[in-house]
């Protein structure tokens, strides 16, 4: 393949560009806030869970709660009535009366109880309360802390794709300048090679491999014309000279 040589040095600022166009995506996939709302959302994950649960257990409190106190309730009511009977002279057989007061007794420790189960209940309730307080509170401040990340990473975002499409223009116009068929073989190189197709010869070594070519490879190089492609035998990427080539 042949090409002039003013070409073949353009194809060295398109391979800059390029370069360029890599950096840009490389920081983009690299932004340490990628690691940060990772780390954030996981830990947003967890709170959540647990807030949940925790959510879940104050819930089923306030239903044991509603539960004991209506218990509490009856017996009270059915204390008040036996009491009110009692009270009342209805009741004058020595041993209707004798029972009567056993079950007031009786209801009167089954009151206790309930009460004792009552405040228990509640004291888990508050505790409950408490933690579902202290995890929406931890939840509220990993959000900001993730959301501050996340508009770090989108204006990091927005800063680097206004300049890779900067870059991406200036490319095109380069590319423009190039002939196609040299383009088309530096553009298949660059995809085989790691992102390199073309390479400047500095000092007798190719600066696409960095390896110093073998005298007889020189030589070749020394007798081809101008416009001559080169390729480098080691790596297969264009080579290109310049007067610091060496030769």
């Amino acid at each position: 393949m042949n090409a002039a040589p003013a070409d073949q040095i353009r194809l060295l600022d398109v391979q800059a560009l390029d370069v360029r166009l890599q950096q840009l995506a490389h920081r983009r996939r690299s932004l340490p806030e990628h690691a940060e709302i990772d780390a954030l959302g996981k830990d947003l994950t967890q709170l959540r869970d647990l807030l949940v649960a925790a959510q879940t257990e104050e819930s089923d409190c306030a239903r044991e709660q509603t539960k004991a106190e209506q218990d509490v309730d009856q017996v009270r009511t059915r204390a008040t009535r036996d009491q009110q009977r009692l009270d009342s002279g209805a009741v004058t057989s020595p041993k209707d009366l004798e029972s009567l007061q056993r079950e007031i007794a009786s209801l009167a420790k089954r009151q206790g109880d309930l009460e004792d189960v009552v405040l228990e209940v509640m004291e888990r309730r508050e505790s409950a309360q408490e933690r579902v307080a202290e995890l929406t509170e931890r939840v509220s401040s990993v959000q900001a802390k993730a959301d501050d990340a996340t508009a770090r990473r989108d204006a990091a975002y927005e800063e680097l794709d206004g300049e890779a499409a900067s870059v991406t223009k200036e490319r095109e116009v380069v590319a423009a300048s190039v002939p196609a068929d040299l383009l088309k073989l530096y553009d298949k190189l660059r995809e085989q090679q790691g992102g390199i197709g073309a390479a400047k010869l500095y000092q007798r070594t190719c600066q696409g491999c960095r390896q110093e070519l073998a005298i007889t490879e020189l030589n070749e190089i020394r007798g081809a014309a101008a416009d001559t492609v080169v390729r480098c035998e080691n790596c297969r990427r264009i080579l290109v000279r310049t007067a610091e080539s060496g030769l």
